[in-house]
């Protein structure tokens, strides 16, 4: 995640909107923790599910797709960009840093250092995207932050297309669940990172796969604290009447479909062909 900047006093808008996107519909769990530590900021959401999943597509692909994507958020006004995606934040964070350095962005990364801290058995379990299992950002947060615990990663193909399809409990979600989980268990894991934003709608399902001893650990509410600061150290923190905008570039109506499963509410979806 970036670090809080300094303050460069009110240079946009503060009532104008913060830029949230994934490659689907994942980083709706990083909307919530936003609107919930930030109620009075507006947000804009841009699911590329056009797209999805990013966890199999190139690096360079994945970059296109953020410089298209943050070009059309900003084109909306954003005072600020989330990457709600380890596999964009991993892929596409440091050039778009470089072609917007005034712009506030706040990516993602897996909680590896929380995990390190909290496990017991010192054996920490990681479900993530392939993508983002290959990073050098991933590696680099492995060498920083792991040295003293044992971290098995586990790649969960298939994973976000149930999830996509609002899925969350389904037979088929779950046995590919368990077939993720299981080998991580009986290698001693007590604590388990959700590395990619669309898995931390299967924590009630996990709740019923894993023992009560497993903590699980995601980085939403970080992002969403991380975020506040940036932008109070730029005096852009809203005053206003909130609202949030979405945005696919796939099927709208799939997207409408799982908003009042994964969001909370129903709202509509404009289609982006970018």
């Amino acid at each position: 995640m970036t670090q809080p900047a300094r303050s460069v006093g009110r240079s946009m808008a503060e009532n104008a909107p913060i830029g949230v996107f994934d490659s689907g519909v994942g980083g709706l769990s990083v909307l919530r923790e936003i609107r919930l530590r930030l109620p009075r900021e507006s947000l804009l959401y841009l699911a590329d599910s056009g797209y999805v999943p990013y966890g199999e597509k190139s690096p360079e692909f994945i970059r296109e797709r953020c410089r298209s994507i943050a070009a059309f958020l900003l084109e909306q006004g954003a005072k600020a960009l989330v990457l709600a995606c380890n596999t964009a934040t991993a892929a596409g964070i440091a050039e778009l840093r470089e072609l917007y350095p005034q712009i506030p962005l706040v990516g993602m990364e897996p909680a590896v250092k929380p995990a390190a801290q909290a496990t017991r058995s010192g054996v920490v379990g990681v479900l993530a995207t392939t993508g983002t299992l290959r990073s050098a950002r991933f590696a680099a947060l492995l060498d920083r932050f792991a040295s003293n615990v044992r971290v098995i990663t586990q790649p969960c193909p298939g994973l976000v297309e149930c999830i996509e399809a609002g899925e969350l409990s389904a037979p088929a979600t779950r046995a590919l669940l368990e077939t993720f989980v299981q080998p991580l268990l009986e290698q001693g894991c007590d604590t388990l990172i959700l590395g990619c934003t669309h898995y931390p709608f299967l924590k009630p399902l996990l709740a019923e796969i894993l023992p009560s001893t497993v903590t699980l650990v995601d980085t939403g509410a970080a992002v969403a604290r991380q975020l506040e600061a940036v932008l109070a150290a730029r005096n852009q923190l809203a005053g206003g009447e909130p609202n949030t905008r979405f945005w696919s570039t796939g099927e709208p109506q799939r997207l409408v479909e799982v908003l009042p499963i994964l969001w909370g509410e129903g709202a509509a979806v404009t289609y982006y062909p970018g």
